[in-house]
């Protein structure tokens, strides 16, 4: 169905700034969520950031991250975005893009209902 390639990682001062791109291939043409998680050893993988894949883009976050990360798409490159800035010692993690299946909203970034991953990138902030 899809494909997802992230990238973008690295290391970075807390307060400072990294974009994180996810590369879709494949059926880009179908609107579905498509989101970032993060995940650290020993806890579950936590939804960060999703954006409808559509002309809309409509955009949900979680608490910790609202007004310091921004996702947004480029439809003409296929690749989404993660802007991170005034980043945490926290937010330290490995983060992955992921995707719902055709025609289905984000409403929630629950990873059961995410179908497709990519390999990961990983953040760190020190």
């Amino acid at each position: 169905d899809v494909q997802l390639v992230e990238s973008g990682g690295g290391s970075v001062q807390a307060g400072g700034s990294l974009r994180l791109s996810c590369a879709v291939s494949g059926r880009t043409a179908s609107s579905r969520c498509i989101a970032w998680f993060r995940h650290d050893l020993g806890k579950d993988r936590e939804g960060v950031a999703g954006i409808y894949w559509s002309d809309g883009g409509a955009t949900t976050y979680v608490d910790s991250v609202r007004g310091r990360f921004t996702i947004s798409q480029d439809r003409a490159k296929n690749v989404v975005y993660l802007q991170m800035d005034s980043l945490k010692p926290e937010d330290t993690s490995s983060y992955y893009c992921a995707a719902k299946r055709p025609g289905i909203h984000c409403a929630g970034l629950v990873r059961s209902s995410f179908e497709y991953w990519g390999q990961g990138t990983q953040v760190t902030v020190s």
